[in-house]
């Protein structure tokens, strides 16, 4: 399409324009287009494949050819689709649409990805869709190997969340790569589409000059043309529309275009409308029933209302759809659902059968409600949670029972949370509270309002339920009344509210429940001191727990797996923590139970933290944090951002430590902080940092070495400050889970804190630890060693530290490890200017950071700023240190050779 045809859009095509040079030039794009309908995203779309066309023939070929769908042409690979909102219940639909011109290709693709793909093209709705993503981005990369790649994808608003989240995934990583992304989502009157980290074009209307070029291309009358343009209100569409109609409109620009239609015409629209979809053989067989035709149809295309795409009928604008279904009576839209209904088979479209009988029908009806609940299932694999909720919802409506209402809207809730619908699924839960008086009835509805009200971080709003219920239902009930009273200690836990959870092991002995024993257990592992807390948690490990955590909802029994990875978490045993929660995001993904992945894979990133393995963690938290985000838990995104800011904070990358650390949960937060402080010298502020957010008990062990560490950097006492308090409890903790890699970080803090002969010992025991802790206990030894006066000693475990940081990217430690290798005298050449070697050894670690500054010329703010601290502080240690380094000022400072 020329750009001669296009007005008021000068901006949008000289931008769409250099993304095509730049795809060409190496550089991988992406835009997403955003408007209302009929702005103009669709001539965009088909201004930039003909630019990219015209653009390469012209360099290449010295002719324009045109560009189809998945072929290449003049060097440019052009891949077009659409999102079709009859399949945007079909997970993968938008990917199917989009790839398979080029599913010949999918073979030349390395294992996994190929297998993944196949899957997709073959219509397993099941396939991971992060898997999806990275497998769509290795095609794209493969195929543009031989030529840029221009991927062009209308109505992206309608594709399936499947797909739009591997495309998505895939158009955020095409740097380096010859593949440019252009993606057409409408809005508003549509679904949302989040777009994260893509940059975005939002088309606004177009200006009144350019409407009026717009205008003159119709029949419109000039003197009808002023108020158009203010009705149009800058949308090309709406302006060929009303120019074209010759008419005065106000509001649906359709609707009189459709009352002049034949009535058969304008039934069989009403029956596409009503069905939604674009299965014009169910349509027609219904509206055959209703005395229109295949003739009929072909009216209201040669009216340019409607448009068929390789046999797929659609409205040719969304608004025509609406148009119809709103202005026909309510009798004729029950008779349109109900002719839909009487055509679909019972087997196949059982769901699409059931959904237009409810439809159909005015009044309650059981067998209505019973047919949709028979097909949760199909609806699951067409359109996921989000079909299963609002089958659900449409069930409960039509129950004639009250106790099936209530039930039917829970499981609605359920489903609601998982598709990322939080406040429908509040909605939904608090409409069947009412409606569930029966104790096991209202146990199953409190567990879910809770597992709600915790997910989105009212935490303290779940404990209140769970207890309050088990009071009203321990008399009928005691056994479920003890379940809802062992997960409200389990929700004050992770709410970081312990007292909460010894309140409700106390309702418990209270009403002497079964499982009391279980919930003061639990209780106990939360608040207790640290042997206590082992001993007691090693008791619900061993113990059979199904008769507290069990639940018919496997969303809901997938989150008791999660919570006892995170137990092995807390018994110093991250290898089955990792097992145990690997298996749960593989179950959570199969049965796409999106609400369970957040927790799962937090637990998992913990697991790989507590392993070493920073790179994975980073990785599986983010991929938690995405479907958190994209679902809209809050709890979830909190304790997600806690270990990508800790794996930013060991690597120094302070942007990136604030920015994960302003979403997570206090704790954690201050933790990744103060890891970054320490990683820079500034241990005075990491020891204030972890004193202020510290927890008590298990969960706040994790913190403590860090703790002890800072505080051995700076010149607070150590006999009885917090740091040895905390010390004392991680040592315990040590002793009693009675793990090498637990025991070996134990003897390093208490090294450092002061008793550094056990540094040697932590290091016989280090090589069980992980690559992160053994490194910061090599460097710990070999700093003391230096200092020790046996410099020669120290290098060994100084250059293991160094290599070990090296590998992890952990640059402040290398660093730390750099200079103390220095210091040790490896390496050490004489700097110009430098007359004098002089011994540090006398220096603490703060006046040797400053010192070092200051030799290389930095002025107290200027060192102040680098360590946050004041000039008046610099100043003091560097008064401090002159003395023990023999000079009288800063004059004399910048001679000397520094070592140790």
């Amino acid at each position: 399409m020329s750009s001669a045809g296009i007005h008021g859009r000068d901006d949008e095509l000289a931008r769409i324009g250099t993304l095509v040079d730049e795809v060409r030039a190496g550089a991988g794009q992406t835009l997403v287009l955003r408007g209302e309908a009929g702005i103009g995203k669709s001539t965009l779309l088909e201004f930039a494949a003909d630019t990219a066309d015209t653009r390469v023939a012209a360099d290449e070929a010295g002719t324009p050819g045109p560009v189809h769908p998945g072929t290449a042409q003049c060097g440019l690979f052009v891949l077009r689709g659409a999102g079709v909102a009859a399949e945007s219940a079909i997970p993968f639909a938008g990917l199917h649409l989009l790839l398979h011109p080029v599913a010949g290709y999918v073979d030349g693709l390395a294992e996994p990805h190929a297998g993944t793909l196949r899957r997709v093209l073959a219509g397993d709705g099941s396939v991971d869709r992060f898997a999806a993503g990275v497998a769509v981005l290795e095609l794209l990369g493969m195929l543009a190997q031989d030529r840029p790649v221009l991927v062009l994808a209308d109505d992206a608003h309608w594709l399936d969340a499947a797909s739009a989240d591997a495309l998505s995934f895939a158009a955020r990583r095409l740097s380096g790569k010859r593949v440019g992304v252009l993606l057409a989502v409408r809005e508003p009157l549509a679904p949302a589409m989040p777009t994260p980290g893509l940059p975005e074009l939002r088309l606004p209307g177009v200006d009144d000059e350019s409407a009026r070029r717009i205008l003159a291309t119709t029949e419109l009358p000039r003197h009808r043309r002023a108020r158009v343009i203010a009705e149009a209100a800058g949308n090309p569409l709406a302006l060929l529309e009303f120019g074209s109609s010759e008419r005065d409109s106000r509001g649906d620009p359709f609707a009189d275009m459709i009352a002049e239609l034949p009535p058969a015409t304008r039934t069989v629209l009403l029956v596409a409308a009503a069905d939604g979809t674009c299965d014009i053989g169910t349509i027609l067989a219904a509206a055959n029933g209703l005395g229109a035709s295949i003739e009929d149809l072909r009216v209201a295309e040669d009216a340019e209302l409607v448009m068929f795409t390789e046999g797929c009928f659609g409205f040719r604008h969304p608004l025509v759809g609406t148009s119809v279904y709103r202005a026909a009576t309510l009798a004729r839209r029950l008779e349109a659902h109900r002719a839909l209904a009487e055509v679909l088979g019972e087997d196949a479209d059982a769901d699409r059968r059931a959904r237009h009988l409810a439809a159909a029908t005015t009044t309650a009806d059981e067998s209505v409600a019973a047919a949709l609940e028979a097909g949760i299932d199909r609806a699951r694999v067409r359109g996921g949670m989000a079909a299963v909720a609002d089958d659900y919802e449409r069930a409960a409506h039509l129950s004639p029972q009250p106790r099936d209402e209530g039930l039917r809207l829970t499981s609605a809730a359920r489903a609601a949370a998982d598709a990322g619908q939080p406040e429908r699924a509040r909605d939904l839960a608090e409409q069947a509270a009412t409606l569930l008086p029966e104790p096991v009835d209202a146990t199953w509805a409190a567990i879910v309002r809770a597992t709600l009200a915790e997910d989105d971080g009212r935490v303290a709003e779940a404990h209140h339920l769970l207890v309050t219920t088990a009071r009203r239902i321990a008399g009928e009930a005691p056994e479920p009344a003890g379940k809802l009273l062992f997960l409200a200690v389990g929700a004050a836990w992770r709410g970081d509210d312990p007292a909460r959870g010894v309140e409700a092991a106390a309702v418990a002995d209270e009403l002497a429940l079964p499982g009391a024993t279980r919930v003061r257990a639990l209780a106990t592992a939360a608040s207790a001191d640290v042997a206590e807390a082992v001993a007691a948690l090693r008791e619900l490990v061993a113990a059979d727990c199904t008769e507290l955590t069990a639940c018919t909802d496997i969303a809901l029994t997938l989150r008791s797996e999660v919570q006892r990875s995170w137990w092995s978490l807390l018994l110093g045993d991250p290898d089955r923590a990792y097992a145990r929660a690997t298996d749960t995001v593989r179950e959570a993904r199969r049965q796409a139970a999106t609400g369970v992945l957040p927790a799962a894979l937090g637990v998992l990133a913990q697991a790989e933290l507590q392993l070493g393995e920073l790179d994975a963690a980073a990785k599986t938290a983010g991929e938690g944090l995405e479907v958190a985000t994209c679902i809209g838990q809050r709890r979830g995104v909190a304790t997600l951002s806690g270990v990508p800011a800790l794996v930013a904070a060991v690597r120094g990358d302070a942007d990136a430590t604030a920015s994960y650390a302003a979403d997570a949960d206090p704790a954690s937060a201050a933790h990744a902080l103060a890891l970054l402080d320490l990683g820079e010298g500034r241990a005075e502020a990491a020891v204030d940092r972890l004193a202020a957010a510290h927890r008590p008990g298990l969960a706040g062990l994790a913190a403590v070495p860090d703790l002890v560490e800072a505080a051995s950097r700076t010149d607070r006492p150590s006999d009885d400050d917090f740091a040895s308090q905390a010390l004392a409890d991680f040592v315990t903790w040590a002793n009693v889970v009675d793990r090498p890699s637990v025991r070996a970080v134990a003897l390093r803090s208490r090294g450092l804190l002061g008793d550094p002969g056990l540094l040697s010992t932590a290091l016989g025991l280090a090589d069980h630890a992980d690559a992160w802790q053994q490194a910061r206990t090599e460097l710990a030894h070999g700093e003391w060693l230096r200092r020790d006066r046996n410099p020669a000693k120290a290098r060994p475990h100084l250059r293991a530290a160094l290599t070990a940081f090296e590998r992890l990217h952990a640059q402040p430690w290398a660093d730390r490890a750099r200079t103390e290798l220095r210091a040790a005298g490896e390496g050490r050449d004489s700097r110009p200017g430098r007359e004098t070697t002089v011994d540090t050894d006398g220096l603490t670690p703060q006046e040797l950071r400053i010192v070092q500054l200051a030799a290389d010329g930095l002025s107290n703010r200027d060192i102040g700023n680098r360590l946050y601290l004041s000039p008046r502080t610099v100043g003091y240690h560097l008064y401090k240190a002159y003395p023990k380094l023999g000079v009288s000022g800063r004059g004399e400072l910048a001679k000397l050779e520094l070592m140790a």
